[in-house]
């Protein structure tokens, strides 16, 4: 299902880079830890180019945002500590991953398990 363009009011890195505050236009806000960014990333080392390609990233528990480098003025590229920096976040992508946190997380986690990966 095709998702209207949200567009953010306000990008903030809080609790020293550990979440990534975005508020929208239409009055969602969402605090979005570091950790969940960096394994939902969009980037093709992530996602693949197919979603059985898709990989599950353990070992983040404690990344932090680094960066937030606007993209023209549809997305932003976050850089990790951990040097992950490839992926383009649209405001629709950090609208989607505000909005289905808790089902994204809990799908997480059961791969992770699924895997024997730790976070």
């Amino acid at each position: 299902m095709a998702t209207e363009t949200q567009w953010p009011s306000e990008l903030r890195v809080t609790d020293q880079g550990r979440t990534l505050r975005v508020s929208f236009e239409g009055g969602d806000v969402f605090d979005l830890p570091a950790e969940y960014l960096r394994v939902e990333s969009p980037s093709a080392e992530v996602q693949g180019h197919s979603p059985a390609e898709r990989k599950t990233v353990g070992g983040k528990k404690n990344v932090a945002i680094i960066g937030v480098v606007p993209v023209g003025a549809y997305a932003v590229r976050l850089e990790f500590d951990d040097m992950h920096s490839t992926g383009l976040y649209t405001w629709s992508y950090l609208h989607e991953l505000g909005r289905d946190h808790a089902a994204k997380w809990d799908a997480y986690l059961t791969a992770l398990a699924e895997k024997g990966l730790t976070r």
